[in-house]
């Protein structure tokens, strides 16, 4: 059995650094830490490096093309100078009114319709500004094992925090809780009223949040209670809506305080030995967004913390529960759903008496999400039996969907069973369909599919491509969450060396001082491709001192080029102006100084053949 390092979403943290705004973070954390009270959060919001930050996340984002009520997308932005963007948010926050919120329907697993709200891209906008403020003030407050939507954690640190309770605590009782449309019956009231209590009391602020939750809906009208699932601030709403619950649960046993006087491991286990001697209900709770579970150690205590939970959700969020969909679980009889997963208990070797018993997990892909992927498998292997040209593009998004699928149910301890289950009611339609081949003698194969795939016999081809086997898996374990902060410098020197491999100091000079006349989309790509290159040039390949850096647009925007980072790249100044010359005193003076190679010269053609200029001889 395998061990997997977490592998951590690092893009927000490496955007932070880019923008400079990881210190304001930074303090924003410890300050809340501290249980400061936050009255003058506005400024920040406002801060240039917060604006310009918040557009560059907004516009990695896929949906960022997505048009709003408004018919824009991150175009309308992008065609910005990152000064008018910072006034242009400023302006919209003196009085803000929300657009209205576009709706659409998307279908869920089970085949019902999920409503999705889109903000305009001006809101996204502003409520990205307002997203990287709050979160680390409410990340200071939020308990540990709450998983959903908070930085570097994710779905399989929770399922890890839930094979662990079972197997290590031995807690095979669990209570699954599903509560009855939560993102559509989060009080704003109470919402506001959990804000106010977390630290965060700057009216102007509160206002708005208020005006966003109650942003009309389209073909709906003003919502009373709710938040838009699509918004990008609404994911750290729910999380605080039910912070206050997690806490709870946490008071009940974890966070008991005991008298004793030992310090350390050493209070630890004294203060367990003293809660096990009362009459509390021992229980731990996971939680992913509003899907969580409660973890008991028998069944009379699962029966009286269900009830609790119930009436607690009832009278203090105004949230009930469905009762089809919750139930207690003995996990050392029955499978328990959690995230795509399902688990139980099961005994390893020999057993002499029950008191003997040795639990161990035993996972599997979970029902629906195994009805998903043969159902996806199939709708893939139709899409590839077409012309070769599109069939080719089809097989590649046929491994990726298989490499995603690997990469999240290789956690279940049984994964390979369930694959190979899948390979097999999905082979003759790939057969039949497909009619895939075996490798032929030396023949290429890309080093992603080599290193991951490449001791397979099931490997095929299609098109002359390989076609990833669904069936060849491995279950991996997956650590638990390790308690990192992107808001402790200490946790990000462990968590992220990447950014080492340009000068900061470059990095920062860039940001400050953004190319006069252009986009904030050219500003933006500036950048990234600038730590894409590793500081160095395109054409020379060397590294460049700040005075050298040029961004140049292969296509130019006379020839209707555009912003976009696929049609920019970083330049030795000489060589850009070498690539833009048309005087042949020019173009010697620059070929003699730069002293190019023949392949350094073949990269300065190409890129003057795109600008429309002749090639040099």
């Amino acid at each position: 059995m395998s061990k997997i390092i977490e592998n951590p979403k690092r893009q927000t943290l490496r955007n932070n650094e880019y923008y400079d705004f990881q210190v304001v973070q930074d303090q924003l954390y410890a300050d809340s830490l501290n249980d400061k009270i936050f009255t003058n959060l506005m400024s920040k919001i406002t801060d240039r490096d917060n604006v310009l930050l918040a557009y560059r996340n907004i516009k990695k984002n896929t949906g960022s093309n997505t048009k709003g009520t408004d018919g824009k997308t991150i175009a309308y932005l992008a065609r910005m100078e990152p000064d008018d963007l910072v006034k242009f948010v400023e302006a919209k926050l003196k009085n803000y009114q929300p657009q209205a919120v576009r709706r659409v329907e998307i279908p869920k697993p089970d085949g019902k319709m999920r409503p999705l709200g889109i903000p305009t891209i001006s809101d996204r906008l502003v409520q990205q500004c307002i997203l990287q403020v709050l979160e680390p003030i409410c990340e200071a407050k939020f308990y540990k094992h709450s998983y959903g939507f908070r930085p570097l954690r994710g779905t399989k640190h929770a399922i890890a925090r839930a094979y662990h309770l079972a197997h290590k605590n031995n807690l095979h009782y669990v209570v699954d809780v599903d509560i009855k449309g939560f993102f559509d019956n989060i009080d704003h009231g109470k919402l506001l009223k959990q804000l106010w209590t977390l630290g965060i009391r700057d009216k102007a602020l509160i206002a708005i949040i208020s005006k966003l939750l109650k942003a009309e809906i389209e073909g709906i009208g003003t919502p009373e209670k709710g938040t838009p699932q699509g918004g990008i601030i609404s994911p750290l709403l729910a999380n605080v809506a039910l912070n206050e619950f997690d806490h709870w649960i946490a008071s009940q046993w974890v966070n008991m305080k005991t008298k004793s006087t030992h310090t350390g491991r050493q209070a630890q286990t004294h203060k367990i030995e003293a809660i096990k001697q009362s009459n509390l209900k021992e229980v731990y709770i996971v939680r992913y967004a509003d899907d969580f579970k409660l973890f008991c150690r028998n069944h009379n205590h699962a029966k009286r913390i269900f009830e609790a939970t119930k009436l607690w959700l009832k009278e203090r969020l105004g949230l009930e529960i469905s009762p089809e969909k919750s139930k207690i679980v003995n996990l050392r009889k029955s499978y328990s759903d959690f995230l795509g997963i399902k688990l139980k208990v099961t005994t390893k070797g020999k057993v002499k008496n029950k008191n003997d018993n040795k639990w161990v997990v035993k996972s599997h892909i979970g029902l629906k999400a195994f009805k998903k992927i043969l159902l996806t498998m199939r709708e893939h292997a139709k899409a590839v039996q077409k012309p070769k040209d599109s069939g080719k593009s089809a097989v590649m998004r046929l491994n990726s969907y298989i490499i995603g699928v690997h990469n999240y149910y290789n956690c279940a301890t049984n994964c390979n069973l369930d694959f190979s289950a899948i390979a097999y009611r999905t082979r003759s339609i790939l057969k039949n369909r497909l009619k895939p081949r075996k490798a032929k003698e030396k023949e290429p194969i890309p080093k992603y599919i080599k290193d991951m795939y490449g001791k397979s016999k099931q490997l095929r081809f299609v098109y002359d491509t390989p076609l990833i086997p669904i069936g060849y898996v491995q279950h991996q374990t997956q650590l638990n969450y390790r308690g990192y902060s992107i808001y402790k410098a200490n946790d990000r020197e462990q968590i992220h060396t990447e950014q080492k491999a340009v000068p900061i100091e470059n990095l920062k000079y860039l940001v400050a001082n953004p190319a006069k006349g252009q986009s904030a989309e050219y500003n933006d790509n500036r950048i990234s491709l600038y730590v894409g290159q590793y500081g160095k040039c395109y054409v020379l390949g060397n590294t460049l001192d700040v005075d050298e850096i040029h961004c140049h647009h292969k296509k130019p925007r006379a020839l209707n080029g555009k912003d976009e980072y696929k049609n920019l790249v970083i330049l030795h100044a000489n060589v850009h102006r070498l690539i833009h010359a048309t005087d042949n005193e020019t173009i010697n003076r620059f070929t003699n100084l730069l002293e190019l190679n023949a392949g350094q010269l073949e990269r300065v053609n190409k890129l003057r053949v795109l600008a429309g200029n002749q090639l040099i001889a």
